[in-house]
């Protein structure tokens, strides 16, 4: 299939720039025989007791910095992963890009370019990365919210259930932020298990894919990590024939990695799976998820999961409702696409 065959007009208006005040409040598509609309809440709805649901629990970093070059020019760091020997590899945007040898200037803190990666560049700090960042760093919003970031984002563009001892995220996993305590509380009530993966989402999740055909995209990696015992409990949900619900494109990633082991006995490591159309889907039965961009590799893995006429047709249907989209946006249920 060509990238081309993922575009999509998605007018500007649609592009949520700040979240409802109430998480669980957004609104909600759901796909199964036919299409409703719906209050995110209403997701209860559709949970049975001894379905599974499986949340990616990553804490994001604020892994914006600005500074100088050297030579004066302003620049923006924003941190893709920490590397070993306080290294980190990130993405710089600047009038020019900086000279390898050079040095830069956070916030009074000098970093040295030491190198490239692809498109990332290679800072050696002084001291820990992740601690520099979290002393200087901003809310990494995403590059298509034309704001800058505020105190809201500190506590909005995270889950309620982030484990802050998994700090590795430069992006949110956004279909999470419509759960609130209130909604989880009562989904358990009605005995439907909840299991935590990690996945450390980088900011590679908001690269476009630009090879002409899907299949010649070399997608961004990915760190997770998925238990035995959260494989153990998939397989058991199923052998009842209950249903696994995944929240997001990460903790499907997330799953999915961890499947495709045929001894099945988690996973701990980099991912660079790439789910699209064709792909058989060996863990998740139901996908919780915002709406994405056009020509995303997240779009590509919700056609994958729906099916290619489906994502067109949903897709239609929330720009002519005018559903909120991308990180703050609505959210969508969808169910898997039998091949």
């Amino acid at each position: 299939m060509k990238t081309s065959d993922f575009n999509y007009h998605l007018p500007e208006k649609l592009i949520a720039n700040y979240p409802l005040n109430s998480r669980s409040s957004s609104r909600l598509l759901v796909q199964s025989t036919t299409i409703e609309h719906l209050l995110f809440k209403d997701i209860i709805n559709f949970f049975q007791q001894g379905d599974l649901l499986v949340l990616n629990n990553t804490s994001v970093i604020p892994a914006r910095v600005f500074g100088n070059k050297e030579s004066g020019g302003s620049i923006e760091v924003m941190l893709e992963r920490v590397l070993e020997e306080n290294k980190a590899l990130v993405q710089i945007r600047s009038g020019r890009s900086p000279k390898i040898g050079s040095n830069i200037i956070l916030n009074s803190l000098i970093v040295k370019c030491i190198g490239r990666q692809d498109s990332f560049f290679i800072l050696q700090f002084d001291r820990s990365p992740i601690e520099i960042f979290n002393a200087i760093g901003h809310v990494p919003l995403p590059p298509y919210i034309k704001r800058p970031d505020e105190e809201l984002d500190r506590h909005r563009y995270a889950t309620v259930y982030e484990d802050k001892t998994q700090q590795d995220s430069v992006a949110a996993p956004t279909a999470g932020l419509h759960f609130d305590n209130t909604l989880l509380e009562l989904i358990k009530n009605k005995g439907v298990n909840i299991a935590t993966v990690n996945l450390s989402v980088g900011a590679g999740t908001f690269q476009p894919v630009k090879a002409e055909n899907i299949e010649e995209h070399d997608i961004h990696s990915e760190y997770l990590e998925v238990t035995p015992e959260v494989v153990d409990m998939v397989l058991e949900t199923k052998k009842k024939g209950k249903k696994v619900f995944a929240v997001g494109t990460t903790a499907t990633r997330a799953l999915e990695t961890a499947f495709m082991d045929e001894g099945k006995k988690g996973f701990c490591g980099y991912t660079k799976l790439f789910i699209y159309p064709g792909y058989k889907f060996k863990a998740v039965d139901r996908l919780i998820t915002n709406f994405h961009l056009p020509q995303s590799s997240l779009l590509m893995l919700v056609s994958a999961f729906i099916g290619y006429d489906k994502m067109k047709e949903i897709y239609k249907i929330a720009v002519e409702k005018e559903y909120r989209f991308l990180s703050y946006g609505d959210a969508m249920l969808i169910e898997k696409h039998e091949i």
